[in-house]
């Protein structure tokens, strides 16, 4: 049985502690033995998901917002389709954040983001996000130092100000290792049906392997919030992957308890000719 509370406490980046990442296991192999088991429970999860949302809809309140971030082919999109697969895409929007146009560039870094976020009664994936702005911005060196430091301070009012208008958030870092990017790179120059995802700008991305270490460390050390920490998902095995994000955003929903509305009428009272 998959435990989400003893997953969030493993995984969850406690607000104002110094993770390092290099410390942080990729594969958590003693987490799951089963893995047949394990993607059977998955699935049942999403589900669990399916029914969530539903009330979530129906309730039309409040809102749930999932982040993923992580390196190239860490898996985000393989979690999105096994998290949210039974999932009614009328309750679902997914939004894959790429390098920002012009018009959003004559904007501030969060205009395009705040755009995206999700309306009450659905759940908001992000596929990238606006932390793509103190992470390839620091690493490339394309703002200064002191610009980041303002960024983090003005994402977490920004996330503040989601969740005191009812949107709850939830940020997963993708943790995969150096060698298993290497793994998954390869099999799309191998695959031909794959041979569409390789950039290869991926591999002068992974020529900065530390630095971007170095980015995610700082990134957590000032970005995970009592209202919107981040946990960090080993990710070498999809499968751990799926699960553990899995059971912590059905958890979340859990816990956010979305209750169908009360009808003004008898439904008894309703008589068909």
């Amino acid at each position: 049985m998959i435990d989400a509370k003893d997953l969030i406490e493993r995984y969850r980046i406690e607000p104002g502690s110094r993770p390092r990442i290099k410390d942080r296991d990729t594969r958590d192999e003693k987490l799951f033995t089963d893995e047949k088991a394990t993607k059977g429970e998955t699935k049942e999860i999403a589900k669990d998901i399916n029914h969530c949302q539903d009330a979530l809809y129906a309730e039309g309140k409040r809102a749930l917002l999932v982040i993923l971030q992580g390196t190239d082919t860490s898996g985000k999109d393989g979690t999105i389709q096994a998290v949210f697969g039974y999932t009614s895409p009328l309750g679902v929007q997914v939004t894959a954040f790429k390098k920002p146009s012009e018009d959003e560039l004559a904007h501030d870094y969060l205009w395009r983001v705040h755009g995206c976020c999700p309306k009450r009664g659905f759940i908001g994936v992000f596929n990238r996000s606006h932390y793509e702005d103190v992470l390839v911005t620091k690493v490339h060196g394309l703002v200064d130092d002191d610009v980041v430091e303002q960024r983090y301070k003005q994402i977490n009012d920004f996330e503040r100000m989601l969740t005191e208008n009812g949107t709850r958030v939830l940020k997963f870092m993708l943790h995969i290792s150096k060698a298993e990017q290497k793994e998954r790179l390869q099999a799309r120059l191998d695959e031909a049906d794959k041979n569409w995802k390789f950039n290869p700008s991926d591999l002068e991305d992974r020529k900065h392997w530390d630095a971007f270490e170095d980015a995610y460390e700082s990134m957590l050390r000032h970005c995970s919030t009592d209202w919107a920490p981040w946990h960090v998902i080993p990710a070498d095995r999809k499968w751990v992957r799926n699960a553990a994000i899995a059971a912590i955003v059905r958890a979340t929903l859990e816990d956010m308890a979305p209750a169908y509305p009360a009808v003004s009428w008898d439904p008894k009272s309703i008589k068909f000719e």
